[in-house]
């Protein structure tokens, strides 16, 4: 590993940097989206949705109280606003916490989406660095170039491309996962927040 990180040079140290945060952003937004409920059921916020609809506004609002799910909050500011202010008033202010809610979930994807993209590109640069480093070793030598070092020059070039890309690869597959899972939260806190709006708690 240390014999690979001194040939790759610079940009490898720095692609290995970029592959340490990788793994930690991934770990870290796995652990937030489950604090946030990300991949629970919504069971609770679907009873108390029950109980909204059936007109128990009180017990409905204080089953979700407390609760850190994404689509419990939602739920409950919903039902807040509904039963407080005017119809139009209560939609705004229901979206203005989805937004919030959603902005939250997405806190760390900007930086997953960043590595996915420069990541190829210091390969890339990391492998034109090496070429131009290898050619000049080959212009230098002349006709005595030995082929199994210009070719060991070119290795050491291509190996920062094929890092750039083991970091790239996986952190755009988890940026396309996270993605999808906050998609379906989304889909559900607009059913709730409809169902909510349209059942019940009225002013």
């Amino acid at each position: 590993m240390n014999n690979l990180l001194a040939q790759g040079g610079p940009v490898i140290w720095i692609i290995t940097g970029l592959s340490i945060l990788t793994v930690a952003l991934i770990l870290w937004k796995v652990w937030r989206l489950w604090v946030m409920g990300a991949w629970s059921h919504g069971a609770a916020t679907e009873a108390a949705i029950h109980q909204w609809a059936d007109g128990q506004n009180d017990a409905a609002c204080a089953s979700l109280a407390g609760r850190a799910s994404l689509r419990a909050k939602l739920a409950l500011a919903a039902m807040s606003a509904r039963q407080t202010l005017p119809s139009e008033a209560a939609r705004e202010e229901t979206s203005r916490v989805a937004k919030s809610l959603l902005h939250e979930a997405r806190t760390g994807l900007r930086a997953l989406d960043l590595i996915a993209t420069i990541a190829p590109l210091l390969g890339l640069l990391g492998t034109v660095l090496g070429m131009i480093a290898a050619f000049q070793a080959l212009q230098t030598t002349g006709a005595r170039a030995d082929p199994a070092v210009l070719a060991g020059g070119i290795w050491e070039a291509l190996l920062t491309t094929a890092a750039g890309m083991a970091v790239a690869i996986p952190a755009s597959m988890a940026l396309t996962w996270f993605d999808s899972v906050i998609e379906n939260v989304q889909a559900d806190m607009e059913d709730a927040a409809t169902r909510i709006f349209t059942r019940g708690g009225q002013v």
